[in-house]
């Protein structure tokens, strides 16, 4: 998208920053009331029948959902999600295709496990072959706008495809009130700027019918500021209080729905690329392995209405089947041969109080070990989850095996190989068959970038090892 056009439609970005000061002055603590009216299965049903549906993506970067209070965490991190978790649909189970940003998403945009999308590695863009969903949207009427600030979602791998606008928003004045623990994130915005610009363009085109992508970090870099430092002081406190700051972005996001009198006409999700890892096998952080820690995610879809009581999905889903549920709920085209499936059997099974079917299928997160390492061959781990079975297959190092049981073990820190040889080998067969998967839709087209040195310096800013 050119700057011209950017200069000429959009006044709003420009205008952000003369904006936050006003902004920052009139954050107030009480949330707004939930003014969507009671829905039904009929009305979601509906949804794809509705010309007036909005889409609002929340994508919370290095969010796990065992530290929510939906997911039954005790501390109080997030009453606004836990709002829209308890009115809307949870999936109680949703596994993220990698524990890095880039690969993650471009399995969650593109509906294909990582062994298919290829972005694996840190040079790799998405082709223009890839049918994105923005791309859907937009040609079924939808204007596309992007709002993103993490750098491995930048356009320069193929991330913008099908926005209208895909924007950085510009680094904005903070409170002195907001910490960082990481020093290297020192100078860096927050979400605040993303959250200003949204408010902006609601201000001009509310009236027009839009699907909004808006991705946040302020998890990721451990931003905090007074108000949410709740929860002591350590690594994980300060995660927390990040948590909770982040759930009050999100409620301004809210607030901003209601003031354009637009709750009940937007959908809303929350969703995550991967989690954190505090220590549970002596690493912290994330875009090393493909562990519970770093790849159980929150996944949160609310309607243009409240469903009392809220739907939980308990089975096992995925960021792959995120898009596929999506575009079914609205009536759209499919994703291009996709791996992840449409949710929306499963929301209609829950909503007339049946069971849900046994959870059967094979769920698949990889990461590649050397991903940043251009001097050294892929390593792939992957890890293949199956009902309460967790089978992680790495093969750096001279190479490893481990088989976790949840069903005892919870954290899945012990390695049950030894004793289950039928299930280790059965999904040691589908790791694979994983690994031998089919091309992407787009065939054998692939694209790599170089990165500059200012590139690089921005990624390592997000705290990534990139030599």
């Amino acid at each position: 998208m050119s700057r011209r056009f950017l200069d000429a439609r959009w006044p709003w970005f420009s205008a952000a920053a003369l904006l936050v000061a006003v902004y920052v002055a009139s954050l107030v603590e009480t949330r707004p009331g939930d003014m969507r009216p009671l829905g039904t299965l009929e009305d979601i049903e509906m949804l794809s029948e509705r010309d007036d549906l909005n889409v609002l993506f929340i994508l919370i970067d290095t969010l796990r959902s065992d530290r929510l209070g939906a997911w039954g965490y005790e501390r109080d991190t997030s009453p606004t999600l836990d709002l829209l978790a308890n009115n809307g649909v949870r999936f109680a189970r949703q596994l993220s295709q990698s524990s890095w940003t880039k690969c993650s998403m471009a399995s969650l945009w593109t509906g294909l496990y990582p062994q298919r999308s290829r972005i694996l590695r840190f040079d790799d863009v998405l082709p223009e072959e890839a049918t994105m969903p923005a791309e859907i949207l937009k040609e079924a009427g939808f204007r596309t706008i992007g709002m993103f600030r993490n750098g491995w979602v930048a356009p320069n791998f193929g991330f913008d495809q099908g926005f209208e606008v895909y924007h950085q928003p510009a680094r904005l004045p903070t409170p002195n009130s907001v910490r960082r623990e990481n020093p290297s994130l020192l100078g860096q915005s927050s979400d605040e700027s993303a959250v200003e610009a949204v408010r902006a363009f609601l201000n001009v085109s509310a009236h027009e019918r839009w699907f909004l992508y808006v991705h946040l970090m302020d998890v990721h870099q451990y931003t905090y500021d007074e108000e949410s430092a709740l929860f002591g002081d350590s690594y994980s406190d300060i995660y927390d209080n990040s948590i909770r700051r982040e759930d009050r972005m999100v409620q301004y996001l809210l607030g901003h729905l209601a003031e354009a009198d637009l709750l009940d006409k937007t959908l809303i999700v929350i969703a995550s690329d991967h989690g954190e890892a505090f220590r549970e096998r002596g690493l912290e952080g994330h875009a090393r392995n493909v562990y519970g820690e770093v790849t159980e995610v929150p996944f949160i879809v609310a309607f243009p209405f409240r469903l009392e009581p809220g739907l939980v999905i308990d089975t096992r889903t995925e960021n792959v089947d995120i898009w596929p549920t999506l575009l079914d709920l609205l009536g759209l085209p499919p994703l291009t041969d996709a791996d992840g499936h449409s949710l929306l059997p499963l929301l209609r099974l829950a909503a007339q109080g049946k069971d849900l079917p046994e959870d059967e299928h094979h769920a698949f997160a990889q990461l590649d070990q050397t991903w940043g390492q251009a001097e050294k061959p892929p390593a792939p781990m992957v890890a293949v989850v199956s009902k309460d079975y967790r089978y992680v297959h790495t093969t750096a190092s001279g190479g490893r095996e481990e088989l976790f049981d949840r069903s005892r073990d919870e954290i899945e820190v012990e390695n049950v190989l030894a004793e289950q040889d039928e299930m280790a080998e059965r999904l040691r067969a589908a790791v694979h068959d994983y690994l031998e998967s089919p091309l992407p839709p787009w065939g054998d087209a692939s694209e790599s970038v170089e990165l500059d040195e200012m590139e690089l310096n921005q990624l390592r800013a997000l705290g990534y090892s990139i030599p």
